[in-house]
């Protein structure tokens, strides 16, 4: 491009920009010296700053919308189900996200969310009677995904409370503990806490609990420690599981949190989900009365039973964790710019983000499947167990992405996306670790049991 020929087009564009625009330019600098330096300029440095000023007059270029649902999974719901699911979406990103950060980094639970959250009536979305709606397991999916996708800490306490607690009541309690309990956990006029994990036994609670449990009378008399325990530093009950001293099989006990020696300590320092009141609950000749022994739970294959359910829902946590991070990720991508332009404009980039977006879509549908057979009452320990391992897997990639696509800024809170890496490895770990999960479905193609 010659001299003359950048000229022009220089001429040509300033004479497209409005007058007063001019007029305010030139009180901001001189015209006349700004033209002179131009015209001193070679033919290079001219094209260049042609294509500066076309940039810069041309219109801002509108990117299509944030979305991780990329197959549209949510439009197969019915159209009760959607209005559901866009209102916890509301009260997540009105209730929630503004505080998240604030109350991860203080390690704080935010107490108040509470009634408000009980105002969305989806406590025991999937039970049948007992003031619960008797929805899907798609529905209840949904709503995972849904909070995991702005916090994995509410989330999981939203899942301790109405899965396992509440779980634990509705498959193993008697028709007069469910009847009680169920209607005010529903309502969250209480909350609950689910006593599984100890010290010393996790992965292996199904070879044996230390906790022991032994009838005197009309009492169970319960001694031993739980630990990483969801709510259970404020929780009003916890649904506590330990091992018979007579016939050696587990049982499950309703605790108050009143009761004579039981003790919940706050587990302090941890790297994830900080808003979640993990506690260390210590047993000390804790008396218990027999009404409040799970009536209908005489083995480890029983508190199996609420496992199974809940670690579906945990799958879908981890595509809510993954999607909240692609979207994050996305997002920034569309607003950051380096050497003039959005750097969702290059080309790795964009690959990172395909990628992200093939593994989130993957385990869109996987889960998506897995609440189908669920629903069915088709629901094996297999399967659940493969959409843990395979999710979450998937999800640290996603998340170990989106910390990659911020940069420096990914290591900063109030980018968010910091809380989702960090949360992504508690995930990863609860409700059976990655190996154990394993273990189950290999146990399950292969015939052969491949635990100690």
């Amino acid at each position: 491009m010659s001299f003359f020929e950048s000229f022009s087009q220089i001429r040509g564009i300033l004479k497209s920009i409005d007058l007063n625009a001019v007029s305010k330019l030139s009180k901001r600098v001189d015209l006349n010296k700004l033209m002179a330096t131009v015209s001193k300029m070679d033919d290079a440095d001219l094209a260049k700053m042609v294509r500066m000023m076309q940039a810069g007059a041309a219109k801002k270029k509108e990117h299509p919308p944030v979305n991780g649902d990329f197959y549209e999974l949510d439009k197969t719901l019915t159209e009760e189900d959607r209005e559901i699911q866009l209102k916890v979406r509301e009260f997540m990103n009105n209730e929630i996200r503004p505080i998240a950060n604030e109350y991860w980094n203080k390690a704080h639970f935010p107490m108040h969310i509470i009634p408000l959250m009980a105002k969305l009536n989806i406590c025991g979305l999937t039970y049948q009677g007992y003031g619960c709606a008797g929805k899907s397991a798609l529905l209840e999916g949904f709503i995972a995904m849904e909070m995991a996708r702005v916090d994995s800490s509410i989330s999981t306490f939203f899942g301790v409370h109405s899965g396992l607690a509440m779980g634990s009541i509705y498959l193993c309690g008697s028709e007069e503990q469910k009847a009680y309990w169920l209607p005010i956990m529903q309502r969250m006029e209480i909350i609950g806490a689910f006593g599984l994990t100890e010290p010393e036994v996790g992965s292996g609670a199904a070879g044996g609990l230390t906790t022991t449990c032994k009838k005197v009378g009309d009492e169970w008399v319960l001694n031993g420690q739980k630990k990483w325990i969801g709510n259970a530093t404020f929780s009003d009950i916890t649904i506590i599981w330990a091992r018979n001293l007579d016939d050696n099989q587990v049982k499950g006990f309703i605790v108050k949190k009143d009761n004579p020696g039981f003790e919940a300590k706050k587990m302090e320092d941890k790297m994830a989900l900080r808003t979640v009141q993990n506690a260390l609950i210590t047993l000390t000749d804790c008396k218990v009365p027999e009404m409040d022994r799970l009536q209908n739970a005489n083995s480890f294959k029983d508190t199996a039973n609420v496992l199974r359910m809940t670690r579906a829902g945990v799958a879908w946590q981890a595509v809510g964790c993954g999607r909240g991070a692609y979207e994050l990720a996305l997002k920034y991508t569309m607003e950051r710019k380096q050497f003039g332009r959005p750097i969702a404009g290059f080309q790795l980039v964009q690959d990172l983000l395909v990628t992200m977006l093939g593994d989130l879509t993957a385990m869109q549908t996987m889960v998506y499947r897995l609440s189908q057979l669920q629903d069915s009452e088709q629901l094996a320990d297999e399967h659940a167990s493969l959409a843990k391992v395979f999710c979450t897997l998937r999800m640290r990639s996603i998340v170990d992405h989106a910390r990659e696509l911020f940069g420096g800024n990914g290591i900063l809170l109030e980018y968010d996306i910091a809380r989702f890496v960090a949360d992504a490895e508690a995930i990863y770990s609860y409700e059976g670790t990655k190996e154990i999960n394993s273990l189950i479905v290999g146990r399950a193609i292969t015939g052969e049991s491949a635990f100690v």
